[in-house]
């Protein structure tokens, strides 16, 4: 699951003392061979990353080739609740290295991070020579993969999170099921809400979403087809009277109507301990469309299915015949710590990431790396995933602007969060607004300067 990301909202430490069970040494028997350098090699690497449907074992992978082609050793955190696991070490003062935990995870640790200025600088990774390559980091990664406020979240142009594996993220779906019917993949929110009705004749609701977070992807890619280039960069940046436009009443209008069309179930399941049961309800047929990403194939790879069942994927319908059809690009993030000790070595284990050799054995567990050419190289579902962007989608790549904390207020909080209540009726799309304004007010003040 991701933060997710996405999924739907939204890392990190470690000790050498920690129980074995936590702590995975990737040392290899070959690296004596390696060049190193004498005061780099009796130096431990410390990373700390989140287990996520793509799995423990590319990390471990990653890090024993990294090992290999410097003779630095790695140790390595991985869990799926990270924060658990190191938050208590860096209460005490013990910081990883390297930490891959992204942006709207419930626990917001990467936003505290970057909201307290604790995060390492990162801006020169980009001028770095990848390690066993010729190439620059900066120069392998895709095109605006490192010009938006999530790599660089203040207001000095300079990248502090480094951009990880992305996902197309829109709607997903059981294209047999569509084809069995006869019903058409709809193009306009006008389109769906005729096969909400039809679906509702079978008994099938039109929508779910595994939790409120996944909704931060819906939110970008919606909110974006809907406004001018102006009005969605005001808008990300809590801009005064930006809720109040026709455009965003109508983002707020298509969400409202699709709350009305989610299954009834979704939200007492929508957690990050049940949120499987609501993506189990599209394999299911008891919902037909959910908003996820490109790794919701390998999470729900063995979890039991209709017979026949085929997975779809498609951008966001337009809000008007002909108007623009978004999807969001999620990415993961990869960062520093302030209080990391090998800060030289932690930077050229993050430009190592973006090696020929890592994408490879990322890409192994369907983790694609942001980098040129690689999906020419990929095959079957990944390359008709990843080829939304070529048939007419247009990539969002964007999110809310950093603030300085604000007691009692998160993004995920304020915007997605409310969302449970929408379905269950506990609060109307007024309330909602009236909240956003509200919070908006106190994060525009916030913003980092």
């Amino acid at each position: 699951m991701k933060k997710k990301f996405v999924s739907k909202l939204i890392a990190c430490g470690l000790i050498a003392t920690m129980a074995a069970s936590l702590v995975a040494g990737c040392g290899s028997k070959d690296n004596a061979d390696k060049p190193a350098k004498k005061d780099d090699a009796e130096k431990v690497l410390k990373v700390a990353a989140v287990e996520t449907a793509y799995g423990a074992q590319m990390w471990k992978d990653v890090c024993a080739a990294f090992e290999e082609e410097t003779g630095v050793k790695v140790e390595l955190t991985i869990d799926k609740k990270l924060e658990d696991k190191i938050t208590p070490n860096m209460k005490a003062g013990v910081y990883p290295d390297v930490v891959m935990r992204s942006v709207g995870s419930e626990q917001a640790l990467t936003e505290t991070f970057v909201k307290d200025n604790n995060v390492v600088d990162l801006n020169d990774v980009l001028d770095m020579t990848v390690p066993g390559e010729d190439a620059k980091v900066g120069d392998k990664i895709l095109p605006g993969f490192t010009e938006n406020s999530i790599v660089k979240p203040y207001d000095d142009g300079h990248a502090y999170l480094m951009p990880m594996f992305y996902s197309p993220c829109g709607l997903w779906y059981n294209a047999a099921l569509l084809k069995e019917k006869g019903w058409e993949v709809p193009q306009t929110w006008d389109e769906m809400w005729k096969l909400g009705e039809e679906a509702a004749k079978e008994d099938i609701a039109l929508f779910t979403y595994p939790t409120t977070g996944y909704f931060d992807a819906f939110f970008y890619a919606l909110l974006h087809s809907n406004t001018t280039p102006e009005q969605f960069a005001e808008a990300l940046k809590y801009g005064e009277g930006s809720w109040d436009t026709k455009e965003a009443q109508e983002v707020f209008d298509v969400i409202e109507k699709l709350t009305s069309y989610t299954n009834k179930l979704t939200p007492a399941q929508a957690n990050d301990n049940d949120f499987q049961k609501n993506q189990q309800l599209v394999l299911d047929n008891k919902a037909l469309f959910m908003p996820n990403g490109t790794w919701i194939i390998g999470e729900m790879k063995d979890a039991p299915r209709v017979d026949g069942f085929e997975w779809g994927f498609t951008a966001l319908p337009a809000l008007k015949e002909g108007g623009e059809r978004a999807s969001y690009t999620f990415f993961e993030q990869i960062w520093m710590p302030k209080e990391a000790e090998n800060q030289d070595l932690g930077k050229e284990f993050i430009a190592f990431l973006y090696s020929d050799k890592a994408a490879e054995i990322f890409a192994k567990s369907n983790a694609i790396q942001p980098i040129k050419g690689m999906s020419e190289k990929l095959e079957g579902d990944n390359k008709l995933f990843y080829s939304v962007y070529d048939t007419g989608a247009v990539a969002v790549m964007d999110a809310f602007a950093t603030t300085d904390p604000v007691e009692g207020v998160t993004v995920r909080g304020t915007f997605f969060d409310p969302i449970n209540s929408l379905v269950t009726g506990d609060k109307t799309k007024a309330d909602w607004i009236e909240g956003i304004k509200k919070d908006s007010e106190l994060l525009r003040k916030a913003l980092k300067k």
